[in-house]
């Protein structure tokens, strides 16, 4: 028994049978016509369209975004460099003083 696989659908496609409904064509017939599972589906690309024009039919990319953080082509500055090492020096101090703190309680 073979699994069923989610089609793929190019831009050209999804382009082509949304300007088939918006000429005027019934949802079914060019659901039928094009072979969709449902005419749902020619729904939600309409809406798509209508919303965000071409683009919104354009495959998006797939995953999370890359941190602006990561990003290795820009150099940090010195004054950025200097403020985060500051951070963390202060979190480290502020850390440590918690510590000493527990330490003289356990003491008494």
């Amino acid at each position: 028994m073979t699994k069923p696989t989610k089609r793929l659908f190019s831009f050209e496609f999804k382009l082509e049978a949304v300007q088939r409904f918006l000429s005027g064509e019934n949802k079914v017939a060019v659901a039928k016509k094009l072979d969709l599972s449902s005419p749902r589906l020619l729904e939600k690309w309409v809406q798509q369209y209508r919303v965000e024009g071409e683009e919104g039919l354009r495959p998006k990319p797939k995953g999370r975004p890359k941190s602006s953080l990561a990003a290795p082509g820009k150099p940090e500055s010195e004054l950025q460099r200097l403020r985060r090492e500051n951070e963390r020096l202060r979190a480290e101090v502020a850390f440590l003083g918690k510590v000493q703190a527990l330490r003289d309680e356990e003491r008494r």
